[in-house]
């Protein structure tokens, strides 16, 4: 008798991503000869924005007597499209949907009438092979699915839920797909890598820890030093290491310099992504230092999602303490290692004036950059089963491919609140992360004529009356449409302000503190005059003069890359509170004005590539925001006699 055949279907975010969801799957399936005599798999993963007919026909193609689709937030669209054609076209066909977005929603996505269509309610290895047992027969019988634990289905129109099995505790369990050999003919770039499963905290937003409420189970070590290799030597250009707290076991150091000697050893991979550990951050800081070392990692994640305790309190979070924050940031600034703190808004018990506050805050602890995610309703979790109670209001993106519902109210934050917030962002991305105004918010906020908050706040009001220039209307449009959904919006920030208007970046900000009378104080002009100087370059590029009037700096010459300025003394100190200016020790900047070079020429950049498209070169320019230290200018005291020319 010929195989029957079973196909899974990912569709990844990112083109060539290795299917590490199915890959688990067929291994742990195929340990039982009943299954492995009798299938055999394929693995179909495009890329999620392919048109549905091109996927639907090329799985149609195969003929298939089992689909199994892995269905999350990032896909559902795209994948609700694939199914209800593939179950019109292969009626006799059986399915089985998983991931995150579908369970526990079986009624959502599967109408009574498609018998044949089953969706797994948990971990899905178990329940995929029970399934397979109970298809495999394929002589037209039905199969008698209560016997595949932990799914639901369609039975003479009654929904029917099978009781889930435990979790796997042990992982090894597992056959790894790596070692099995699923892998080999693929060609992937980018691979998303377990280490462990389950998360020990219970943040209510998260599906990681919240809704699973398990103690971490980790593969063995060379098992998973194994599998790290394979992608070495098998040239993928990066990883994602899934797990939910990287750096919170001691063998992740260990893990970390394995992935670093095999990239000595093969080149690959070149780039590291991690979620790391908010309650180790000297072995996260250990970790991101061997990865920078190593060229794989060049910043470091710091999550706090919040700083109001009410907040950590509603939603079952805890941060690290406030101290250890600053000085975790002072230690990744003496080492020039980036880093970037995130958020999330709104969460529940967040109000916009938190919301800002929090951010005032950690702009004046000197954070390299913030970043406010959207928050996300995420199925599963314990807040998605209290949305009513905490007055959760959803708008789901116009996304032709997800499923994502995005918060925009809640019991705490109104709509209108919400857009205030979301504007007050767009403000710290371009005047503090992008450092268009970086100086002058240090200099209001220490002389005490104006909080960073304050700042920030009266920036985005401002930002909300011009739209008549294209970065006011680049920020009322994604105000507007969500746009900061989509992470790529934060680089076009960037790459407005920092490349394409930045003249009319410089003219903003001018307007802006004329308006509300800063410019008349001397310190103030300075700051602005240093902003104007300092702001970096994303792409390696020629520097420009700035578009406003310099009167209390001087620029003396111009090369490619570089400045030669004469800055007054309190441009200095101000500068030298934040930056290393090489040559400054023993100098006093109080005896008159010093020449520097300012060097534009940065770390890792790349040229802008005029034949890019902007979502293209905003995915570069959003990576960039966040290795910061990557992009700043240098700083050097020169001799009078070191100046080679003058403008």
């Amino acid at each position: 008798m010929a195989a029957r055949k079973v196909v899974l279907l990912e569709l990844s975010v990112y083109p060539n991503t290795l299917p590490l969801a199915s890959g688990y799957l067929q291994a742990y399936a195929q340990r039982e000869a009943g299954v492995a005599g009798v299938y055999d798999f394929v693995i179909h993963a495009p890329e999620v924005r392919t048109p549905a007919r091109e996927v639907v026909a090329e799985l149609v193609a195969t003929e298939a007597d089992v689909y199994g689709l892995s269905c999350y937030l990032w896909n559902m669209r795209r994948m609700k499209e694939v199914l209800d054609e593939l179950v019109r076209l292969r009626p006799d066909a059986h399915f089985i949907l998983g991931g995150p977005q579908v369970m526990n929603h079986a009624a959502e996505y599967v109408p009574p009438s498609w018998e044949n269509v089953v969706v797994c309610n948990g971990e899905g290895e178990q329940p995929f092979t029970a399934f397979l047992r109970e298809t495999a027969a394929g002589d037209g019988a039905a199969p008698d699915l209560h016997r595949v634990p932990g799914v639901s289905f369609w039975l003479d129109g009654e929904l029917v839920t099978t009781d889930k099995p435990p979790r796997i505790k042990d992982l090894d369990e597992i056959p790894s797909p790596f070692a099995a050999g699923i892998f080999d003919h693929g060609e992937y770039t980018f691979a998303v890598v377990e280490t462990n499963r389950g998360c020990p905290f219970r943040c209510s937003y998260c599906y990681w820890g919240a809704a699973t409420n398990d103690k971490v189970h980790r593969w063995e070590l060379d098992r998973v030093k194994s599998d790290l290799t394979w992608i070495s030597e098998h040239g993928i250009e990066s990883i994602f290491l899934a797990d939910a707290n990287w750096g919170a076991l001691p063998r992740d150091v260990e893990l970390t310099r394995h992935l670093v000697e095999c990239k000595e050893r093969n080149g690959y991979p070149s780039m590291i992504a991690i979620q790391a550990a908010k309650n180790r951050p000297d072995r996260v800081t250990e970790i991101t230092e061997i990865l920078v070392d190593g060229g794989m990692l060049t910043s470091q994640p710091v999550s706090l999602q919040t700083t109001s305790p009410q907040v950590l309190d509603l939603v079952q979070r805890s941060n690290i303490k406030e101290s250890t924050y600053v000085e975790l940031q002072l230690k990744l600034r003496d080492k020039q290692i980036s880093s970037y703190t995130e958020l999330i808004w709104p969460l529940p018990g967040e109000t916009l004036q938190s919301f800002r506050e929090g951010i005032g805050k950690l702009c004046a602890t000197g954070a390299d950059a913030v970043v406010a995610y959207p928050q996300l309703l995420l199925r599963n979790t314990p807040m998605y089963e209290r949305r009513e109670s905490l007055g959760i209001v959803t708008v789901r993106v116009d996304d032709p491919v997800a499923e994502a519902d995005v918060v925009v109210g809640t019991n705490w934050v109104t709509r209108e609140e919400f857009d205030a917030g979301v504007w007050f962002y767009y403000a710290v991305i371009s005047l503090y992360n992008a450092r268009a105004g970086f100086y002058v918010g240090r200099q209001l906020e220490r002389s005490g004529l104006c909080s960073y908050t304050e700042f920030l706040t009266r920036a985005a009001d401002y930002y909300r009356g011009r739209t008549d220039t294209e970065i006011g209307r680049f920020f009322a449009d994604s105000v507007a449409t969500l746009g900061n959904y989509d992470i790529n919006n934060i680089g076009k920030v960037l790459h407005y302000v920092l490349h394409s208007h930045r003249g009319e970046m410089d003219r903003l900000l001018e307007g802006f503190l004329d308006e509300q009378g800063w410019l008349s104080d001397p310190s103030v002009r300075t700051a602005f005059e240093l902003d104007l100087i300092a702001r970096p370059y994303v792409y390696r590029e020629a520097v420009a003069e700035p578009s406003a009037a310099l009167t209390r700096l001087r620029l003396l010459s111009r090369e490619r890359y570089r400045f030669v300025v004469e800055l007054p003394p309190e441009a200095v100190r101000l500068l030298s509170s934040f930056e290393n200016i090489e040559g400054l020790s023993g100098a006093e900047p109080g005896l008159g004005p010093l020449r520097l070079l300012v060097d534009h020429v940065g770390r890792r950049k790349m040229p802008y590539p005029r034949q890019r498209s902007l979502d293209h070169n905003a995915a570069y320019c959003q990576a960039m925001m966040n290795r910061l230290r990557d992009i700043l200018p240098s700083w050097t005291l020169l001799v009078p006699d070191a100046v080679a020319g003058t403008l």
